[in-house]
């Protein structure tokens, strides 16, 4: 891969010089670039001969930073040109590229074919229009920086989605998976994040595909606007395409009955009470955490037999619904209960990551409460399956995991009588479950007992009389 470095020739310690850079790649490439840029030697002295800032430099010349960062990035999208054209890789022939770039009448059509803005664009108009929810478009935002410190980084902020290949593609997949490895190469990239956006180890595999899945899609709209013919992603071969987007999942962790049952009756320290009660309402709703955050008492309603149920549109697909229907769960007894006492006011939701967050609450828990079966975890980084006691899995998605698991278990599969394929339209037109079943398959699977509300939330003594 070529290299690109500050070119600069002369004895003198004081005063200003004009930048001057080269390109190397192998024996066989050597190239420079000459610009009318003038420099402090003083201000040089803070860079390093890649143009990145030396460590611990914290003060230094910005709009030199830019302008060392802008030329280098118009070296690496010129020598790109040539290979691919396979021109003479000569000096003349890379400054005339180089000003080809710079040449007025070509920048209108290298801002509209900026890789950068066209994704922000493309993000931005698909949460705007509906095409994707609030939570596909924060992660989505999150593709965005990876992608603008891939190519800062890398030399290529300009680069255009014309030129962004299937070699490119790769290359930025591989940056994703290993970034922890540029943070402290790169400090004044990385100083200006959140902690919380700092990769602090290597990423996992489902993560990668989630970001391939993003740029497929990202070209895919390229590609039926006509602004390109053909995506990186078709420019490789069908097996590695398959590859690079597949999500793997280990073997579905779930509390079993009689562990979350353990749980229940489980009396913990003073410090994880709150962690129990937010833990078994999330088992008892199913819903993700971001929209358990969001739960208030507006969300309870009460059907017309008098069962309480909570109701919410899914953040994560209500903009691409059909059609506006809300999730509609009822609350068992033990549920209703904490939420009478809490109100939803539970502060441990407010930050589930973390050190003493909501996760790591629910792992102390388990813990404590003896939850220890071993179960599977795929380890990526030796490429084998390890087992780790349950509570070291514990987390939001455990408990989500734990309501379907324990519903599934007491529904009778729609397609188990044969009568339809399974996929069938027929079954869904021919039934459909009511409030009052979801109700009475509930209790079953958490072995709650039947009860009935008043208007005011208050739980009627016979609730045979209020069905009849």
């Amino acid at each position: 891969m070529e290299r690109i470095t500050l070119f600069i020739r002369t004895t003198k310690e004081d005063g200003d010089v004009k930048l001057r850079f080269r390109l190397i790649d192998g024996r066989e490439v050597q190239l420079y670039h000459k610009t009318n840029i003038k420099a402090s030697l003083k201000d040089l002295s803070r860079f390093t001969p890649e143009g990145t800032l030396r460590p611990r430099v914290t003060l230094y010349n910005q709009e030199l930073y830019d302008a060392i960062q802008t030329e280098i990035d118009y070296m690496g999208r010129a020598y790109i040109l040539m290979k691919r054209n396979e021109s003479s890789m000569d000096s003349s022939v890379f400054e005339s590229i180089i000003d080809s770039f710079k040449a007025p009448e070509d920048k209108t059509s290298l801002i509209d074919k900026s890789l950068m803005k066209r994704f922000t664009e493309y993000v931005e108009a698909g949460y705007r229009d509906g095409i994707f929810g609030l939570s596909r478009y924060k992660h989505d935002k999150g593709t965005i920086g990876k992608l603008e410190r891939f190519l800062e980084i890398n030399r290529k902020r300009q680069c255009t989605y014309e030129e962004f290949d299937d070699a490119m593609l790769m290359e930025f997949r591989s940056f994703v998976q290993n970034e922890v490895k540029y943070v402290d190469k790169y400090p004044s990239i990385y100083g200006k994040l959140n902690k919380r956006d700092i990769p602090k180890e290597r990423r996992k595999d489902n993560t990668v595909a989630n970001e391939m899945q993003v740029l497929r899609s990202f070209f895919a709209e390229l590609e039926d606007t006509e602004e390109i013919r053909r995506s990186p992603f078709r420019k490789m071969s069908r097996e590695r395409r398959r590859t690079i987007t597949k999500k793997k999942y280990d073997d579905p962790v779930f509390l079993r009955k009689e562990e979350f049952e353990t749980v229940c009756n489980f009396k913990p320290s003073k410090t994880l009470v709150e962690t129990k009660e937010a833990f078994l309402l999330h088992c008892a709703l199913g819903c993700r955490i971001g929209d358990f955050q969001r739960l208030t008492m507006d969300n309870v309603g009460i059907s017309e037999e008098g069962i309480p149920y909570i109701h919410y549109l899914p953040e994560k697909t209500k903009g691409t619904q059909k059609d506006n229907s809300e999730v509609v769960t009822p609350l068992i007894r033990y549920a209703f209960d904490i939420i009478k006492k809490t109100q939803f006011n539970l502060p441990i939701l407010k930050y589930p990551s973390g050190k003493s967050g909501y996760n790591k609450k629910i792992k102390q828990l388990l813990k404590e409460a003896g939850i220890d079966r071993k179960v599977t975890e795929y380890d990526e980084v030796e490429g084998i399956n390890k087992y780790i006691p349950l509570y070291e899995a514990g987390s939001s998605k455990l408990a989500r995991k734990t309501h379907v698991d324990m519903m599934s278990k007491v529904q009778i599969n729609l397609y188990a009588a044969g009568l339809h394929r399974k996929g069938s339209g027929a079954v869904n037109r021919y039934t459909m479950m009511e409030i009052k079943d979801r109700f009475d398959l509930m209790n079953i699977a958490f072995d709650q007992e039947d009860f009935r509300v008043d208007k005011n939330l208050e739980i009627i003594d016979s609730p045979v009389e209020k069905d009849s």
